[in-house]
């Protein structure tokens, strides 16, 4: 259960958006998504793995990368071995090959409960080798993001992960590579200004935050009032960011024919 989801008595679960008490197991077999309101709590890179492709056919690469801290930023290796040990991951992204219905995919999921989905050096190198590792197996590639943007304890080697993705993104959009990114809740600031907004296709959860800046950013900056749905994936749909909203329940089948539909090409 991510920090999106208060806990309430023991076995149960509340609601952060409709307040309404959940049994955690009728909670997590609707993939934690609330019965009473469709709110789409957060869910772990792993758990959305396990949920989307086939069974046992994840197979998981580049887990020997780990992030230093050339600029001895302060807290910083405190905060990576607590993330570590929360997200049972060694950074924020797990990246690695898959199946969806029976067809070859190479796959990266974010995963927001280590350091806020930050991009640094090693989730932009994951992200930039699942790209290449689709390009070499000639499968489509499939991203999941959530973060709050680039990692600021790793600098300039973070801002730099925004460059060589697009360049990976583009070089897979040269060979015919589909590449398809879905956006959950939140994809933020540096990760939404570089891969994910680039993808061939673009899928989002329902009322996701997507945007570049926060609200009090934009409070900061002087900016006038704003919809009460803005920075929401209905938002950025309606003003043609993404290109589908996707309950979670659907998503397996939704990608699943979109593999099968643009990558058609490849088998």
């Amino acid at each position: 259960m991510s920090k999106a989801d208060a806990k309430g008595p023991e076995g149960f679960v509340q609601c952060p958006a409709c307040k309404k008490i959940v049994f955690n197991a009728d909670y997590e077999a609707a993939l934690r998504v609330c019965p009473y309101c469709a709110h789409h709590g957060r869910m772990p890179a792993r758990l959305r793995i396990l949920t989307t492709f086939d069974p046992l056919s994840f197979v998981e690469h580049d887990e020997d990368l780990r992030s230093r801290d050339t600029l001895q930023f302060p807290e910083y290796g405190v905060k990576l071995a607590i993330s570590t040990e929360k997200a049972d991951s060694t950074d924020s992204m797990i990246s690695g090959e898959a199946e969806i219905e029976g067809q070859k995919v190479a796959v990266a999921a974010a995963d927001f409960s280590f350091m806020g989905g930050s991009m640094g050096s090693v989730a932009g190198e994951k992200v930039t080798r699942t790209i290449e590792r689709g390009i070499q197996l000639n499968a489509p590639v499939i991203v999941f993001c959530a973060s709050g943007g680039a990692r600021m304890q790793e600098g300039i080697l973070s801002l730099m992960q925004m460059a060589k993705t697009v360049a990976a993104a583009e070089k897979a959009r040269r060979k015919g590579i589909p590449f398809f990114t879905v956006f959950t809740d939140p994809t933020m600031a540096g990760v939404l200004a570089s891969y994910a907004s680039i993808a061939d296709v673009i899928l989002a959860e329902p009322k996701s935050l997507i945007g570049f800046a926060g609200a009090r950013v934009s409070a900061q900056a002087g900016v006038g009032k704003v919809p009460s749905d803005f920075q929401t994936a209905e938002w950025v749909l309606k003003h043609g960011m993404i290109d589908r909203i996707v309950p979670r329940k659907e998503m397996r089948g939704t990608l699943a024919t979109l593999v099968r539909t643009l990558g058609g090409h490849l088998a």
